[in-house]
Formats: C-alpha cells, structure tokens, sequence
C-alpha cells in the first residue's frame, strides 16, 4: 500500500492573520500537523509533502523536520482557489519526484489539530473496507439541523427553512446532519481521475470524530482551544 500525506498551509488569511503558524500553546499551529503526520508517516511508510505559497511557513515546517522544495502556484495560493485542486498539484508533484503512484493521500489540515492517529487510523479502515467508495473525510455531529433550524433567504426576499421536503417539530426528529471539521480527509487515487472540484461524489464516507474537534477559523476558536488546554481537557500531538 501506497501512501502519501499532504499538509496545505497557504501564507494569508482573513481570519487570522498568519494562522498556519500563528502560536498554540508556544508552538507553531503547523507544528501539530507536522508531528502528527511525521507519525502517520512511520505507521503506513508514507512520504509526507507541503503545500504552500509561504518562504516563512516553509521555513517553520524546516524547523519541525518537514523540508520540500515545492512551491503552490499562484494560481493555486488565492482564497478562491479550491483545496482538491491544490492537493491534486501536490499529488502531480509528489508522484513525479518519487516516480511512484498512491494508492491513497491522507490530507491533514493545519487549522484542525485535535485529532489522534487513531482516529485517522479507523477512518482509513473504514474507506478500506468499502472498495465502492472514493474517498472519507471527518465531521462532528451538527449543533444546527438544515431540516429544523437552519434558515435562508427565498427568491421572495423572506425566510424559510433550509430544507423544506419535510416538516419536523423538533431537531431530535429531524434527519441526523454533521458538520465538516476538516481534521483529515482520506482519498483514494481514483478519486482524482474524476477530477472532481470538491470532496463530494456519490461513493463518499465520513468518520464520526467521538470526540471534541475545533477548526480554527477566527479568534475566538484559537481562544477556546487554548482553554481547553490550560483546563487538561484535550491534548494535541
């Protein structure tokens, strides 16, 4: 079995200025994601690769043991590019520089960091053992249900439900939804011969994370984290 392991991190964000490498607990987010996968990379003999537009987030993965010589494209490095076709120029890259092809690519993503190997590890098993399905990623259960409490605006310029198939008077009767968390995402290489734009296709799995995830998107999730670790309530690799 072939693995490869990817860590997207671009320079700028307008959430966080900086927040690939912006400090948790005295140390580099992207250093979570390097350790963890540096772990990965022994468990499945995997080649681990960085994607990103940043000499100073290279530098930083350097100080943690992760060196490359790839740099995104611009074209690939905006905040409208697509993360399946950045990874699918890191795959391109990876394949010709180690003159191989993956049987699978493990995505790990910077702003998720509390994650184990174990749960990558049952969520590998269980796109392993569906041969139908191209590829799993990881969610948490939702707080808000699209059929019950979620609104939008309609072509009226008023507000209705998200989902309107069907009425449910409580959330514990509606359909079950999750959100994406984006600790990891696992693809088979078939995948990417669809050339999909996104993680979706009609053959797609999720792992339920048993626990709590936080994917940092503003500052107030940084915050939360860095409460739960003064508290001992999480740990991160």
């Amino acid at each position: 079995m072939n693995v490869l392991i990817t860590i997207c991190a671009r320079g700028g964000s307008k959430g966080i200025n900086g927040k690939n490498i912006i400090l948790l607990n005295n140390k580099p987010l992207i250093s979570y994601t390097i350790s963890l996968a540096r772990q990965l990379g022994k468990q499945y003999d995997a080649e681990i690769e960085l994607s990103t537009d940043s000499p100073e987030i290279k530098e930083t993965a350097k100080s943690f043991g992760l060196t490359t010589e790839y740099l995104r494209p611009g074209a690939l490095a905006t905040d409208r590019a697509g993360k399946i076709a950045v990874i699918n120029d890191l795959l391109q890259y990876a394949e010709s520089k180690y003159n191989t092809s993956y049987d699978y690519l493990i995505d790990l993503d910077v702003t998720s960091p509390i994650r184990t190997s174990n749960d990558i590890s049952e969520g590998f098993n269980l796109l392993q053992q569906d041969p139908q399905a191209f590829n799993l990623f990881s969610v948490s259960p939702a707080k808000r249900n699209p059929y019950f409490n979620m609104v939008e605006q309609n072509e009226s310029g008023y507000y209705q439900r998200v989902k309107q198939k069907e009425s449910f008077l409580s959330r514990q009767s509606a359909p079950e939804v999750f959100d994406m968390n984006a600790a990891f995402y696992i693809y088979r290489r078939a995948f990417f011969n669809l050339h999909p734009e996104t993680p979706f296709t009609d053959r797609t799995l999720v792992y339920v994370m048993p626990h709590l995830c936080v994917d940092i998107d503003h500052w107030d999730d940084l915050s939360f984290i860095e409460y739960l670790l003064e508290k001992g309530l999480i740990e991160l690799p």
